[in-house]
């Protein structure tokens, strides 16, 4: 969901700056990058291991994060472009489609919402209720159960390395967007397929049902 249907990493760096600051850790907004793609809890447990840093606790801060998430969502969101294109063509070529996010579901339900696409979902999972989150497997491989589908039949659309990691542990193929300061990270090369858009995605899902076939940009 975050950076493939909502333009929400910028709001997520945004949000976790303050909220780290006012816990007393100091953060530039690049450094949030390098946890993109993890559930809250373990984004703030990876600050508390990398900077010996000691909030009132974990779940304290991850709130905090959540609450503000919130309000900017409802305020600020915008989708990403192709968004509609995308679901229109997943559907009108027999596609079931799922959401698999490493965010707490309060945000999945205030970005459906927002963008009025609740139903355009089928089964919609949330990290939260997982063992791990992202880059393990286990959100999607309960979005998958949920729906009754095979992970073979299955791709995924992801804009962050650990969400490819996540997709391909599921066994999943993999279409990787990323925006475009990463488009070159080379971390990508994992993934199935790489676009540029979800225009792009669009156009290409027509040919992406053969694994390994090239995917046009």
């Amino acid at each position: 969901m975050d950076g493939v249907l909502v333009d929400s990493e910028p709001l997520w760096r945004r949000a976790e700056v303050a909220c780290f600051a006012r816990y007393g850790l100091e953060l530039e907004e690049s450094e949030c990058t390098q946890t993109m793609g993890l559930r809250i809890d373990e984004a703030v447990g990876y600050w508390v291991a990398k900077r010996s840093w000691s909030p009132p606790s974990v779940e304290v801060v991850a709130a905090a994060i959540v609450d503000e998430m919130e309000s900017r969502i409802r305020e600020e969101a915008t989708p990403i472009p192709g968004v509609e294109a995308a679901l229109d063509a997943a559907e009108a070529g027999g596609w079931r489609i799922g959401l698999a996010s490493s965010s707490p579901m309060r945000l999945i339900e205030a970005t459906l919402d927002a963008f009025r696409l609740r139903s355009r979902f089928e089964a919609c999972r949330s990290a939260e209720h997982e063992r791990l989150g992202k880059p393990h497997p286990d959100v999607y491989r309960s979005t998958l159960r949920t729906m009754g589908v095979d992970a073979r039949d299955a791709i995924a659309i992801e804009d962050s390395v650990n969400g490819v990691a996540s997709a391909l542990a599921a066994g999943m193929r993999c279409v990787a967007i990323p925006e475009p300061a990463h488009r070159e990270d080379p971390r990508f090369d994992a993934a199935t397929w790489r676009l540029d858009s979800l225009h792009a995605f669009a156009r290409s899902l027509p040919g992406l049902r053969t694994e390994g076939e090239e995917a046009p940009r």
